[in-house]
């Protein structure tokens, strides 16, 4: 079966039946998706799916019907090789968010997601939308801070590209 992970294309074989998140990092080498529990409820194994924030863990390779986005692909790369880190990337480093770092990116693309859709959220929606990714350091205030500032940061970009 043919996928688009960040942009490229891959030829990856149907069997044996296994999750979405064993490619990526066994076969494909993205190691930035993590395991976490295995079961779906933690969100550290978190990427994109068409835009949408799925658990990769879970998530049968042969049902990913679209293109898949992990950490990896999150930031913009120019012709010159010159690298944009994603607003909510920087903002995580900016309010130095992570501690031990094994949820990060899983948080990261869940808020990535949340913000294409709702680029203007308050706190409950913050909170909302990022309660189903754990932490075990409890970084969640540091978290619901840098998801604010990378609304923010979104909001000046729409504003300055009118």
């Amino acid at each position: 079966m043919k996928l688009t992970i960040n942009g490229d294309e891959y030829d990856i074989a149907e069997s044996p039946p296994r999750p979405l998140l064993w490619v990526l990092r066994d076969e494909l080498g993205l190691t930035g998706t993590k395991f976490g529990c295995g079961a779906g409820f933690c969100g550290a194994c978190t990427v994109h799916i068409n835009g949408e924030a799925v658990r990769s863990c879970v998530t049968p390779l042969t049902t990913i019907n679209g293109e898949v986005r992990t950490i990896e692909g999150l930031p913009t790369v120019a012709d010159d090789g010159m690298i944009t880190l994603h607003p909510v990337q920087q903002a995580f480093l900016e309010d130095q968010v992570p501690q031990c770092s094994w949820c990060m990116s899983g948080q990261i693309m869940t808020a990535a997601a949340f913000l294409a859709k709702n680029p203007i959220p308050n706190e409950n929606e913050i909170v909302e939308a990022m309660g189903e990714n754990y932490c075990r350091c409890g970084c969640y205030f540091r978290i619901k801070g840098a998801v604010a500032k990378a609304a923010e940061q979104l909001a000046t970009q729409e504003e300055t590209a009118v």
